[in-house]
């Protein structure tokens, strides 16, 4: 039998920056563009563009990296537009554990990763800081990797700096150890990328059911955008609303991580080809992708007007760092002062 129902796969369980989809059905907003659209959760976060891909699931969430390895590797997978734009990514890990500013102070450490290609990326930059993969130990931890390091089953592990980071800090903050206790190693920042997109949130589809289903998708993007406007211009009425769908975001965490992420939502949900421009290449680089890759993602179903790109997105996020740090001292749902440095719109 078949249904109707657009099926949409988060990229792991509900968290608090999955709130303009929830809105979207909470709200109405599928309704009114008469689309029925039934929410998953996976059991495992590295499974789900293998099922999109395989037409299994319709869409879903997933990050840039990963959305490019999934189609490089058989499963036909496109973004269709942006959720959260360049969450700052990095080795997470406490003062204590000996762990430096220095990359080199990861030698003889254990390193937890959520999926294969966390690995891949650890790999890499010990190659490039002239170490091998010989000189630390790698574990699989999924999503648990604050877990993890609180336990002490890992010195550090590849985390998020608006979930992991922020897990972490509510732990310090609970045994009376000060928040600044935990520290991040940027991915980008160790690997000269210029960027730190490839951990950006996407909405993902299977390139078949996209083909068949063209005005479907243009519906369902703009019933998330209105979602998204309400969540930049209302965010404690909308996150009062996430609540009432999902109880356990009422958490001081999850509250906490909402704030967090407030500055990483797309105001446009666009796909920026600078940025897709730079993570191809990194995929290359990374030997995940072949040489002559081209990137999978459209914007043809964002019906609104787009923003330019900025002209100084390094200069863009110095200032999303010092914004970000300001969040975690004072809290609140603030948006981080663009720049002035804006190219034309496409």
């Amino acid at each position: 039998m078949s249904t109707d129902k657009i099926t949409f796969c988060l990229n792991w369980e509900a968290t608090p920056y999955h709130a303009p989809l929830y809105l979207a059905q909470k709200l109405g907003y599928f309704a009114e563009e008469d689309l029925k659209v039934a929410i998953l959760e996976p059991n495992d976060p590295s499974d789900v563009t293998e099922i999109i891909g395989s037409g299994k699931i319709d869409m879903g969430f997933k990050a840039m990296i990963h959305t490019l390895a999934a189609k490089a590797r058989g499963f036909p997978v496109t973004s269709i537009g942006s959720l959260l734009d360049e969450p700052f990514t990095g080795v997470v890990y406490l003062k204590d554990s000996g762990i430096t500013t220095d990359f080199k102070s990861l030698y003889g450490k254990r390193i937890g990763y959520v999926g294969e290609f966390g690995k891949i990326q650890i790999d890499e930059l010990t190659k490039h800081y002239g170490m091998t993969p010989a000189d630390y130990t790698a574990i699989r931890c999924g999503m648990n990797v604050s877990k993890a390091i609180i336990n002490g089953e890992i010195d550090a592990g590849i985390g998020l700096e608006n979930v992991q980071m922020v897990q972490l800090e509510e732990w310090l903050t609970a045994n009376g150890r000060p928040k600044d206790d935990v520290q991040m190693l940027r991915i980008d920042e160790l690997a000269e990328l210029g960027c730190c997109c490839f951990c950006s949130i996407l909405y993902i589809a299977n390139d078949d059911f996209l083909a068949a289903n063209q005005d479907k998708v243009a519906k369902f993007m703009k019933a998330v955008k209105k979602a998204t406007d309400f969540v930049l211009s209302e965010p404690e009425k909308a996150y009062e609303a996430y609540v009432d769908v999902k109880p356990a975001m009422g958490s001081s965490l999850n509250r906490k991580i909402f704030e967090r992420s407030f500055a990483y939502f797309s105001k446009d949900l666009q796909n920026v080809k600078r940025d897709w421009t730079k993570v191809t290449n990194y995929g290359k680089r990374l030997e995940v992708l072949p040489a002559d890759y081209e990137p999978n993602y459209t914007n043809e179903y964002l019906t609104w007007a787009l923003e330019g790109e900025s002209s100084d997105p390094l200069a863009d996020q110095k200032r999303m760092a010092a914004h970000q740090a300001d969040v975690a001292m004072k809290g609140g749902c603030r948006r981080c002062v663009a720049s002035e440095n804006v190219a034309a719109s496409a």
